[in-house]
């Protein structure tokens, strides 16, 4: 009987651990994070919209020959300044040259014909005072006379044209400035008008930059705006003077040239930051919170929100209107007073329990050693009387 109970306890015992084996484990309690927390409050916005923009002349011509031909020489290079008369490019003017010779030539032939009809009027005119011929005959000799000068003063025309034609293989600049771009080599033959050079002129400077559609009706002439040069830490006041009336093929942004100051020397090409003041929005009052405290939920953004009562979090879906430096200002979603996780975001779940992080205070270091020399030096006894 003994063996019996004996067997039967151990057969129970077998049995208990085969049906907790079987048994699945309960799930292990979700960890209580630590998070960063910060109440939500308005706040004053800090900057304004930035665009990045260049420093161009305000007239900037591309000059090119006024008839055509093969360029022989080519003076200016890029970057170049020139004056008003220098010679920056020629063509090849042999053609013209010769037109011109033919064209002294018949001016040479036509005033001989008018020489000869002028002589044969005054013969007849002689002959038709003593009534040798009749008035016709001399009608006849006028308007002989009258053609061969028309005749002379064609021809005279037309050399001078040939002798324009055969300048015009000079390109000569017509202004001064610098040359800002080379788009024709020597050797290569270009039609009348072809841009060969492209020179800005001295003068008044513009800050041009572009901006989106949707921000170009609050820009008008006349309005201010504040251009940071990039090199430099220097501000400069300009006034928009002109806005693209049509929005760019390629970009879909407009044109804006803002007015600098003639007494601002800005050299061309500068990079500048442009800030419009009326996209100024410093002082209105905004809620904004790090960049830290967002998570993408699909195509929503969101942030967590601390339920104080139960230390659990929840996701709150948000409206993100712009950024103001390194901060994102909210246009919907949350309300001041809320307290929203800044840190810790990524290993959050709805509905999670969660502590507030408190960053531990450094303590000082104490000087042990010194502590403990004070502490004997304060337990030493007094010093003997001196012996009599």
């Amino acid at each position: 009987m003994p063996n019996k109970s004996i067997q039967t306890g151990a057969m129970l015992i077998a049995a208990a651990f085969l049906v907790a084996a079987c048994s699945k484990p309960a799930p292990p309690e979700e960890p209580i994070r630590a998070v960063k927390i910060t109440t939500v409050g308005l706040d004053s916005m800090r900057s304004g919209a930035e665009f990045a923009g260049e420093v161009r002349a305000r007239v900037e011509s591309r000059l090119g020959f006024r008839v055509g031909g093969k360029i022989v020489r080519r003076q200016a290079e890029l970057g170049q300044r020139v004056k008003a008369g220098d010679v920056l490019a020629q063509l090849d003017p042999q053609d013209y040259q010769l037109a011109a010779q033919a064209a002294r030539a018949q001016v040479a032939a036509a005033r001989t014909n008018r020489d000869l009809a002028a002589a044969d009027f005054k013969r007849y005119k002689e002959l038709r005072d003593q009534n040798f011929i009749s008035g016709a005959e001399l009608e006849r000799r006028e308007t002989t006379l009258k053609a061969a000068q028309a005749q002379l003063e064609q021809a005279q025309a037309q050399l001078s044209g040939q002798g324009n034609q055969a300048s015009y293989t000079r390109l000569v600049a017509d202004v001064s400035g610098v040359v800002t771009a080379v788009e024709a080599e020597p050797g290569q033959v270009v039609t009348a008008g072809t841009p060969v050079v492209r020179i800005a002129q001295d003068g008044p400077r513009d800050a041009v930059f572009a901006v989106p559609e949707d921000r170009v009706a609050l820009i008008k002439p006349g309005s201010g705006v504040d251009v940071r040069l990039w090199s430099a830490n220097t501000t400069l006041k300009g006034v928009v003077r002109e806005v693209a009336a049509s929005a760019d093929p390629i970009t879909r942004t407009f044109g804006v040239k803002v007015s600098l100051d003639v007494k601002d020397a800005v050299a061309l090409g500068t990079t500048v930051t442009v800030v419009p003041q009326a996209f100024d929005r410093s002082g209105v009052q905004v809620i904004k919170l790090p960049t830290s405290a967002f998570r993408q939920d699909g195509k929503q953004s969101a942030v967590w929100v601390l339920e104080p009562a139960s230390m659990t979090v929840r996701l709150q879906p948000v409206q993100i209107a712009t950024a103001d430096g390194n901060e994102v200002v909210v246009a919907g979603g949350l309300q001041p007073g809320m307290r929203v996780v800044v840190a810790g975001v990524h290993v959050l779940s709805p509905g999670q329990k969660v502590t507030i992080y408190k960053e531990i205070q450094a303590v000082a270091p104490v000087d042990t050693a010194q502590t403990a020399i004070n502490s004997v030096a304060s337990m030493a006894p007094a010093s003997a009387p001196a012996a009599k």
